[in-house]
């Protein structure tokens, strides 16, 4: 390879091959190569202008090396990259072909560290390794439903679907963070053996690494190049309330004001699914929601200080006023081969195509006018993957290509949509609930949610794995709906202590909200429309007071307790937007030099201050809890503890382990 410093880059060239490095924000360099005569020039991800840095470059053609701060890659004679932090060796690339190894392992294996495949286009699919570092740990990539905190020896589809929302970032214990800054989608495999990077379709190869001393440090320093949330208000953070699905305005503020007499006072109300006369009509069915009472259930609902949040979703119904006029415009998004139909729920529909400017225009408009107007305070973007038929990514096109290439950024599109709206019209302390992400998602006030979980303790434990992976993914603001979303029967005593240890720990995360399809399904429906019939129905009551004396009372006091959080959760917001650091924290975010908090995955902090042990299986009357050095209080006795120590800690079903850092 022939190496040249360009500006603030070095750059090395081997026949069609295009390689370049250069400093991007602080301890950190972009990694870029193609096949191609030169880069795309697209940021993607990186869309925050990063600090001025000036590199050290020296070119040789034996070794070339860049450095960045406290990161440095050395590139050889055959291209193969070696990352270091220091004078350690962090990362390097997996190299089995002839040339200049950096293993003395076999070479004949013809096996690239960077492999272009070529396509029937300008575009490849790629392939790129790196070599194993033994015992080490990955966490982040985003939100997947599986019980690993650690990620070593996981493979992870780069796609994003219902409840799996792909978000490329990966932290290691080696003291590095790495961006696959592809919006591609693809596989990761983080073997024991090597790691792997898969791309389906793509101009160019593109990450981003960084190094630091802590875990906090680099998620400062990636959250300061792809963007950070804003800061929350205290007016989200008490009791969000939900069910699937309120059928009337009456059905409404008969909630609001039952939860009114009791003196809770609830933050928002949500309107599910299927307010709608068909999908993608975005306005309210006048049969069951005339616009003079919607308008007068807004007003009444804001005279309690409560916000109203209504359901959207992308998929739009043959049968609605706006699905020809969307194809005419060419705002849906279509299938290279066969049916443009993309999705079959209740209706043969297609698909808004939210990286067309135009679509994400129209829709706003249609939303405003229908919704806004009304006094619709905030939007639940739901089925923002999108959900399809199938998951065949090479078939669907988008305005900027296929989903197969471009496909992960889906749901920032969406979200990104309603954002510019409501800023463009003033709104600034908003919150948009948003059921999929990818990186810098967080920039546009979406609170992600877990999508459509099945309500166990299996799923439950998966949950708290993934809020800890997310919010080190870079997303802060997530929730999950409490006691899980798919209920059979509310009146099993397995949900009950299921929806109440569910209710304990969401009063330690970003929001606390409840959600969920409660069976069972004996409600006579409203709807009798032939998409719908019995199936759209009232799910059971899903209000604190629905299950019972002993489960409310347990809710209230836990209700209490979050309130009382209330200036101390705002501050977490706060820190969030400053340095990114998720409100949910693993253990080694906040002591890192404790080994043992390294291998924790059933507990976590709750910011800097609060240790806390979620109850994640049924009949538990007692668990480990481990406390980390220094001294903890316990919050329900006041009882002190020297940390350092794992201890075993009684849990009735009113109780969940939480105690406060000294």
């Amino acid at each position: 390879m022939r190496f040249e410093q360009i500006g603030n880059a070095l750059v090395g060239r081997s026949g069609n091959e295009y390689l370049q490095l250069e400093p991007w924000g602080k301890n950190a360099l972009r990694v870029r190569c193609t096949m191609l005569p030169k880069l795309s020039g697209e940021n993607r991800a990186l869309t925050e202008k990063p600090a001025e840095c000036k590199a050290e470059i020296t070119v040789d053609p034996n070794l070339s090396v860049i450095k960045n701060g406290e990161i440095r890659a050395e590139i050889n004679q055959s291209g193969t990259i070696a990352f270091f932090k220091g004078d350690t060796r962090i990362l390097y690339e997996y190299n089995r072909f002839y040339g200049v190894p950096l293993t003395r392992e076999s070479r004949c294996l013809k096996v690239p560290p960077r492999e272009f495949t070529g396509l029937a286009s300008d575009s490849f699919r790629l392939a790129v390794r790196f070599e194993r570092n033994e015992g080490e740990r990955i966490y982040g990539m985003g939100q997947y439903q599986q019980p690993h905190l650690n990620l070593k020896g996981c493979t992870l589809d780069l796609e994003q679907r219902n409840s799996q929302v792909a978000v490329p970032f990966a932290l290691s214990s080696l003291g590095y963070g790495l961006l696959w800054n592809l919006p591609s989608t693809g596989k990761v495999n983080f073997g024991y053996n090597l790691t792997e990077w898969f791309a389906d379709e793509t101009e160019e190869m593109d990450y981003w690494i960084t190094v630091g001393d802590t875990p906090a440090a680099l998620v400062e320093n990636y959250t300061a190049v792809v963007g950070r949330a804003p800061a929350m208000s205290k007016d989200y953070l008490g009791l969000w309330q939900c069910k699937l699905r309120y059928r009337t305005p009456e059905e409404v503020l008969e909630v609001a004001h039952k939860y009114e007499e009791q003196g809770i006072h609830i933050n928002v109300i949500v309107i599910d699914f299927f307010h709608w006369p068909y999908q993608g009509s975005w306005r309210f069915d006048e049969t069951y929601w005339p616009e003079d009472k919607v308008k007068a259930m807004c007003d009444e609902l804001h005279g309690m200080g409560i916000k109203v949040m209504v359901s959207v979703w992308p998929s739009v119904d043959k049968r609605c006023e706006n699905y020809y006029e969307m194809v005419d415009k060419g705002l849906l998004s279509r299938s290279d081969r066969g049916s443009s139909e993309t999705y079959d729920y209740q209706g043969e529909c297609g698909t808004i195509d939210p990286f067309n400017p135009e679509t994400r225009a129209y829709l706003w408009e249609k939303c405003k006018a229908n919704y806004k107007r009304l006094g619709i305070d905030l939007f639940w973007l739901d089925n923002s993957e999108p959900d399809s038929i199938i998951y065949h990514f090479d078939n669907i096109r988008y305005y900027t290509g296929r989903a197969s290439k471009v496909g992960l950024e889906y749901p920032k599109n969406y979200l990104k949509t309603f954002y510019d709206g409501m800023t463009a019209d003033g709104d600034k302390d908003f919150v948009n609930l948003v059921r999929s992400a990818w990186v810098g998602s967080q920039k546009y006030c979406g609170l992600l949610w877990s999508g459509d979980i099945p309500s166990t303790f299996e799923a439950f434990r998966d949950q708290v794995v993934a809020g800890l992976n997310v919010g080190i993914a870079g997303i802060p603001w997530w929730t999950t709906d409490i006691g899980g979303f798919m209920t059979d029967d509310v009146n099993d005593p397995y949900f009950v202590e299921l929806l109440l240890r569910w209710y304990e720990y969401a009063v330690f995360s970003p929001i606390l909200r409840m959600h969920g399809d409660r069976g069972p399904y004996d409600i006579p429906p409203l709807d009798t429309r032939d998409f719908g019939g019995g199936y759209l129905h009232t799910g059971q009551p899903n209000e604190i007071w629905s299950y019972g004396p002993e489960p409310e009372r347990i809710m209230k006091k836990y209700l209490d307790l979050r309130l009382s959080l209330a200036d101390y959760i705002e501050k977490l917001y706060k820190e969030a937007s400053e340095t990114g650091a998720p409100l949910l924290r693993t253990m080694f975010f906040e002591f890192p030099e404790d080994q043992k908090c390294w291998e924790l995955e059933d507990q976590y902090m709750f910011g800097s201050e609060y240790l806390v042990a979620p109850v994640l299986d049924a009949d538990t009357k007692s668990r480990q809890v481990y406390l980390p050095a220094g001294k903890w209080k316990d919050i329900h006795t006041g009882k002190e503890y020297d940390g350092a120590v794992t201890i075993t800690y009684d849990t009735p079903i009113d109780i969940i382990p939480v105690f406060q850092r000294a």
